[in-house]
């Protein structure tokens, strides 16, 4: 109850408790989004809709970790990444609210930002953990007559990779958040992994993943099409955090690229798109990036892309799962 019930339960509760308060503040205050300007058309009657709507999910998981930090030191870095990863966030959002533009911090400042949480997260595995930065290879348990996935050693190289790891997963979740519930649902389907692999790794970052579920189905009241608020960088740069940290934390980073492949697919569209639109002089290699609006303007509602996109997740964690 404790572990996976109770966390589940009240974070849920509270989110929509929570957001029946807040939304109305963000309307009063006018946090609203602005669209860009080359956005599909379709979207720019999402423009005056709330934004930053991030805390309305992270409050009450922030509250409620507080509860199990002190007997689950392994929530300490998760919680951590969270924090980080939320205000950097919430300070973007911040500048496009104020300046009516959906340009916040320049790119190499939220870079160098994410870099500098990505070594924090590290360091607080460091400092309150006894997990190493040892690496599980994907699959491996299959050559292994003991049944277990192989752990790998990269000595001071793991930390290269695993701030490349959190910072890739940070960036991929904030793509994934253009359009209603996308983010938030295959978000949902990856934490349902953690939860589970966590417990068969016994990383024991449950109570974490579950409120984290919780909050993210409770955000779902009012993030579902048509949305009512927006997460904003706010939200969605702290799911990155979330699922990068607890990965780090089951000692599976590479496993991100399996559960979390719809995140680097988004990513991988963009940067397909610069380099191809850069190297032909002008041409685009998808209609629109990232690719969730490349398949809005094949004619696929929104409501079909969340709905594929989020089944995809079901069996690509699967995968995963077998992969362990």
């Amino acid at each position: 109850m404790r572990e996976y019930v109770l966390p589940f339960i009240i974070t849920f509760i509270l989110t929509v408790i929570f957001g029946r308060l807040v939304l109305p503040m963000l309307v009063r205050l006018r946090a609203a989004q602005t669209e860009r300007e080359e956005g599909p058309a379709s979207h720019k009657a999402k423009n005056g809709t709330p934004t930053m709507g991030g805390i309305i999910f992270l409050i009450p998981w922030i509250a409620v970790m507080c509860f199990y930090l002190s007997d689950h030191r392994n929530i300490i870095p998760v919680f951590t990444a969270v924090i980080c990863y939320a205000l950097i966030g919430f300070f973007d959002d911040y500048l496009k609210v104020i300046r009516h533009h959906n340009l916040g911090l320049r790119a190499w400042q939220k870079f160098l930002m994410q870099i500098v949480a990505a070594a924090a997260v590290l360091f607080a595995v460091k400092c309150f953990t006894n997990i190493s930065f040892d690496m599980r290879i994907p699959f491996s348990s299959f050559f292994n007559t003991g049944g277990t996935a192989y752990i790998v050693s990269l000595g001071i190289l793991a930390i290269p990779i695993e701030i490349i790891a959190i910072c890739g997963t940070v960036n991929g979740a904030n793509f994934t958040d253009g359009l209603d519930g996308l983010a938030a649902s295959v978000t949902a389907v990856i934490t349902v992994f953690v939860t589970a692999a966590s417990t068969v790794t016994n990383a024991g970052i449950a109570p974490a993943s579950m409120a984290f579920l919780g909050c993210l189905l409770g955000f779902l009241v009012y993030n579902h099409h048509p949305a009512k608020v927006f997460m904003g960088d706010t939200g969605s740069l702290a799911l990155g955090g979330f699922v990068s940290s607890a990965f780090i934390m089951m000692n599976m980073p590479i496993y991100l690229l399996i559960a979390a492949f719809i995140y680097f697919a988004e990513v991988l569209s963009v940067i397909i798109q610069v380099l191809y639109f850069r190297s032909t002089g002008g041409k685009r290699f998808f209609k629109m990036a990232p690719i969730h609006h490349h398949f809005e303007l094949s004619g696929w509602s929104e409501t079909k892309v969340v709905l594929i996109f989020t089944l995809t997740t079901v069996l690509l964690i699967l995968a995963a799962f077998v992969a362990i």
